[in-house]
C-alpha cells in the first residue's frame, strides 16, 4: 500500500466518521424538537446558522488550510464537532433555541472545515496527469459521504430511541473523540501547507474557471434546497399525510441512493471532454423540477409525480454534483489548493443558505409548485454559467 493510498484512507475514514455524526445530529435535533411541538418550518430555521457559518468557514478555512496545513484544519473540524455535541449534552432545561442554534453554528463550522480539508487533501495525493484517478477518488469520497449522511439519519433515530437525546450525543462525542485522537497521529503533517504564505486578501479566487464554477455550484445547490429542505418534508407530512418517521426514512433513503449514484458518476459520464458534461447534465436536470410542477398543476397523481420526479432528480443531481466536485479539485492549483477549494465550497454553502431561506418563504407564500419553478430556473442558470467554463482534456483512466 503506497503512502498516498494510506493517507487517502485516513482522510476518507476521518470524513466518514464526521459525516455519520453530522447526519445523526441533524436527525436528533429534528426529532427532538418535533417532539417538543415545533413546526417543521421552525425546526428548519434552527439550521440557519449552520448554513450561514458554512459560508464564512469555507472562505476563511481555505486560507487557514494553506497557512496551517490541511491536517490541522481537518482535526480542528473534528474537535469542534465534539464540542458542539458536548453543548447539546446539557440538561433539558438548558436546551433553549438560542443554545441549540449556537451548537448548530459550531457544527456548521466543523463540517465545512472537515469537508474542505478532505477534498483539498485528495488533490495533493494524485499526480496531475492522472485525471481519471482523481475523478474516481473524488467521486468515491463525495458519494460515500452522502450515503453515510443518510445512514446517519437512521443512526440518529436509533440512538434517540435507545439512549435518549442526551445519551445519544454523549455516545457520538466519545466515538468521535477516539477518531480525533487517531487522526492526530495518522494524518500526514503539513498536508496542503502552502510553500508561500498566502495573504488574507488571497481568499477570493483570481481564477476565472473557479469563479465561474463556484457561481454554477451556488445555483445548483440553491436549486436543490429551495424545495428539498423545508417545502418537501412539510408537503409529504401535510398533503400525503405521512408520519414523521416515514418522511425521515424516505429522505434518508433518497440521500443514500443519491450518494451511491455519485460514486458511480465517472462510469455514467464516461470520458467526456471539457465543459460539455457540466452543461449537458445541468440542462437535463433543469427539466425535472419543471416537469414535476407541470404534473402537479395538471392534476396528475401527486404521489407518482413527487416520488418519481424526486428519484429522477436525485440521479441527475448526483451526477451534476460529482462532476462539479471533480472539476474544482482539477482546476485548483497545487500549492495552496485549499484556497481555491474553500472559495468554491463557500459558494456551495451560500447556495444551501439561499435555498433554505427560499424554501420556507416561497412554500409558505406560494406553495410547492412555485418552489419547483424556482428550482428549475436556478439549475438553468448553472447550465448557462457552465458554458463559460474552460475546456478540459478528456478524463483518462
Amino acid at each position: 500500500m503506497t503512502a498516498a493510498i494510506r493517507q487517502y484512507l485516513v482522510i476518507t475514514g476521518n470524513y466518514w466518521a464526521f459525516t455519520l455524526t453530522d447526519g445523526a445530529l441533524r436527525m436528533l435535533v429534528v426529532l427532538h424538537f418535533h417532539q417538543l411541538g415545533y413546526s417543521p418550518l421552525e425546526i428548519a430555521l434552527l439550521f440557519i446558522f449552520y448554513e450561514f457559518f458554512g459560508v464564512v468557514t469555507n472562505l476563511v478555512g481555505g486560507y487557514l488550510g494553506a497557512r496551517m496545513g490541511l491536517n490541522r484544519t481537518m482535526n480542528i473540524g473534528l474537535f469542534l464537532q465534539i464540542v458542539a455535541l458536548g453543548m447539546l449534552a446539557v440538561p433539558a432545561a438548558m436546551l433553549t433555541v438560542p443554545w441549540v442554534m449556537a451548537a448548530q453554528a459550531l457544527s456548521g463550522i466543523a463540517k465545512d472545515l472537515n469537508k474542505m480539508s478532505a477534498k483539498s487533501g485528495i488533490k495533493l495525493l494524485v499526480p496531475d496527469e492522472q485525471q481519471g484517478t482523481l475523478y474516481k477518488w473524488v467521486a468515491i469520497l463525495t458519494g460515500s459521504k452522502n450515503t453515510l449522511k443518510g445512514v446517519g439519519f437512521f443512526l440518529g433515530g436509533v440512538l434517540l430511541m435507545a439512549a435518549g437525546f442526551t445519551g445519544a450525543v454523549i455516545i457520538m462525542a466519545v466515538a468521535l473523540g477516539l477518531v480525533w485522537l487517531a487522526s492526530l497521529f495518522l494524518l500526514g503533517q503539513d498536508l496542503g501547507k502552502s510553500k508561500a504564505k498566502p495573504k488574507f486578501s488571497e481568499i477570493l479566487s483570481k481564477s476565472r474557471a473557479i469563479n465561474v464554477l463556484s457561481a454554477a455550484r451556488m445555483f445548483l445547490f440553491g436549486a436543490r434546497d429551495v424545495w428539498f429542505v423545508v417545502a418537501l418534508p412539510v408537503y409529504l407530512h401535510t398533503v400525503f399525510g405521512w408520519d414523521f418517521w416515514k418522511v425521515g426514512g424516505f429522505m434518508a433513503t433518497w440521500i443514500i441512493g443519491y450518494g451511491f449514484i455519485q460514486t458511480t458518476a465517472p462510469r455514467i459520464t464516461g470520458n467526456m471532454e471539457g465543459k460539455q458534461p457540466a452543461v449537458l447534465w445541468a440542462a437535463a436536470l433543469a427539466l425535472i423540477p419543471a416537469a414535476i410542477a407541470i404534473g402537479l398543476t395538471a392534476g396528475w397523481s401527486p404521489q407518482f409525480v413527487i416520488v418519481g420526479g424526486l428519484l429522477l432528480f436525485g440521479v441527475l443531481f448526483a451526477v451534476n454534483s460529482s462532476l462539479h466536485s471533480y472539476l474544482i479539485v482539477s482546476y485548483a492549483r497545487g500549492d495552496g489548493v485549499s484556497l481555491d477549494v474553500g472559495f468554491y465550497y463557500m459558494s456551495n454553502a451560500a447556495g444551501r443558505l439561499l435555498g433554505t431561506i427560499l424554501s420556507g418563504w416561497v412554500y409558505q407564500a406560494y406553495g410547492l409548485e412555485a418552489c419547483l419553478w424556482i428550482s428549475s430556473g436556478l439549475v438553468a442558470m448553472a447550465a448557462l454559467l457552465s458554458l463559460m467554463l474552460p475546456e478540459r482534456r478528456p478524463v483518462a483512466a
